[in-house]
């Protein structure tokens, strides 16, 4: 289960785990024609990271290995995600002894958090102005005069209110992670090697969307709105776009897309398209009890990065969630820390789309040893993300049917998990939400950069982390 311990404050989850009991289990004939296997003599690189996952890939070949012929037999091969991607061993910036979640107290004031944001703004200052003396370059830098601004007061403001929730229930769920094994003190032996991340693997996929813009556009009276995947690999880039994709087997698929291939769970559908293109989502005529939301939103970092393309907020209130949410949908919208976000999503586009705010949860980025992975009060980026739930509200007689057997939405919950260091691979919500809605309903995940199985999801980068280069081989089974 990627529910490693379920406490009051929350859940303490193993991502990895979940991606890997996907079921990415496939007949070698698809990955490999002609009949071929990987040398299983060939071992791994990589180290265990949780005693917690289904699968392991202590022992398993790396893609791309060396392969040899097999005759007259019908092998399976299983892939695992590449478990250093998870190997987060220390914090990306260290805290003083007093910020430690093992350390430190949950009981701290606005005024000691504005002491010390302002102290880290110095520090990252004079570092800043000696990288420039050693480089032999004068910059003029904005000058900071200890005086927020009224969108970091806010922010201020609003971490101080949640931030012993967020301290203690982490620091309950850590204690308990230590206990069972799944984390590891810091004292302990943990793997020393360096992570690697790729910098790009795949095709351009957004940039694919972009140029699917030329290909007519589908209507609303265009019945081909679903392509099964066969045993066929190799899918037309045109069809792939402007169609939902479906794998109904019980196993997982490739599929070929710009000549990359991308594995696709069992049980699982999805549509790669830009967001003026979801015409084809909406013919599949589905209405989803569950939709999840993770927009990108504006800001200015990703404007001068310009890494991937952003939303304005009157994008996002165009999302036609009317057209796709079932009565009573439960609506789950990742928001960055920015105030402005926030009081955007609770006060104009829930609103606009007929829901009722119900809870704020908070997404808690830790290390293996149990610590944040960014200083609690850290003034620039903080260990956490929010969390917005709400109900779509409509017919009460149809609300309080389905409400039947179902737990309400708590106000607050705590998800902390290791997180994945792929940029914005954001962990699993279907077994923390399944207590709070009725087996086998519809779900559906808008902006998703991976599948899953039992859902719906679509973006522009939908396929993103299904890359295979991202797992490596388990085992072979005949």
């Amino acid at each position: 289960m990627s529910v490693v311990h379920r406490l009051r404050a929350g859940w303490l989850l193993d991502h990895l785990s979940f991606i890997n009991q996907c079921g990415y289990e496939i007949c070698d004939s698809l990955a490999y024609p002609g009949g071929v296997t990987l040398r299983t003599s060939v071992t791994s690189e990589y180290h265990a990271t949780s005693t917690f996952a289904a699968t392991s890939s202590r022992d398993g070949p790396r893609l791309g290995d060396a392969v040899e012929e097999t005759e007259g037999k019908t092998a399976k091969t299983r892939y695992v995600f590449r478990e250093e991607f998870f190997d987060i061993t220390k914090p990306h910036i260290a805290a003083a002894p007093e910020q430690q979640l093992l350390q430190g107290g949950p009981e701290v004031s606005l005024t000691e958090i504005k002491a010390s944001s302002s102290a880290e703004e110095h520090r990252e200052e004079t570092k800043s102005g000696g990288e420039d003396s050693v480089a032999g370059v004068r910059k003029q830098k904005r000058k900071r005069k200890c005086v927020f601004n009224q969108g970091e007061l806010d922010a201020l403001e609003y971490h101080t209110k949640i931030r012993k929730l967020i301290w203690e229930g982490t620091l309950h769920l850590v204690q308990e992670g230590l206990k069972s094994g799944f984390l590891h003190h810091a004292t302990t032996e943990l793997s020393c090697g360096k992570n690697v991340v790729p910098g790009h693997i795949g095709c351009g996929l957004a940039e694919l969307c972009e140029m699917a813009k030329q290909f007519p556009a589908v209507n609303d009276n265009d019945h081909r709105a679903v392509h099964v995947l066969d045993d066929e690999t190799s899918i037309l880039e045109q069809d792939l776009l402007s169609c939902v994709t479906e794998n109904n087997s019980n196993c997982a698929k490739i599929v070929v897309l710009m000549g990359q291939k991308y594995l696709v769970p069992p049980k699982s559908s999805f549509l790669l398209s830009d967001i003026s293109r979801l015409q084809p989502l909406l013919n599949y005529k589905k209405k989803y009890d569950v939709i999840v939301i993770d927009p990108p939103w504006e800001n200015k970092s990703v404007k001068r990065s310009n890494r991937y393309s952003h939303l304005s907020s009157w994008q996002i209130k165009q999302i036609p969630v009317a057209a796709l949410a079932a009565p009573d949908c439960l609506i789950v919208t990742w928001v960055t820390n920015r105030q402005k976000h926030l009081r955007f999503v609770k006060d104009e586009l829930y609103p606009h789309w007929s829901v009722k705010t119900l809870a704020e949860w908070h997404w808690v980025k830790i290390t293996r040893s149990g610590e944040f992975v960014l200083p609690l009060d850290s003034f620039h980026k903080k260990p956490y993300e929010v969390l917005i739930l709400g109900r779509v509200q409509g017919s009460v007689k149809e609300a309080l049917r389905k409400s039947e057997d179902v737990l309400p939405i708590p106000e607050h919950k705590l998800i902390v998990s290791i997180p994945c260091g792929l940029h914005s691979h954001k962990p699993p919500l279907a077994a923390v939400l399944a207590e709070f809605i009725k087996p086998d309903v519809e779900c559906l995940e808008l902006f998703a950069r991976n599948l899953q199985p039992g859902w719906t999801s679509w973006g522009n980068e939908v396929l993103k982390f299904q890359h295979v280069d991202y797992f490596t081989v388990l085992q072979n089974e005949n």
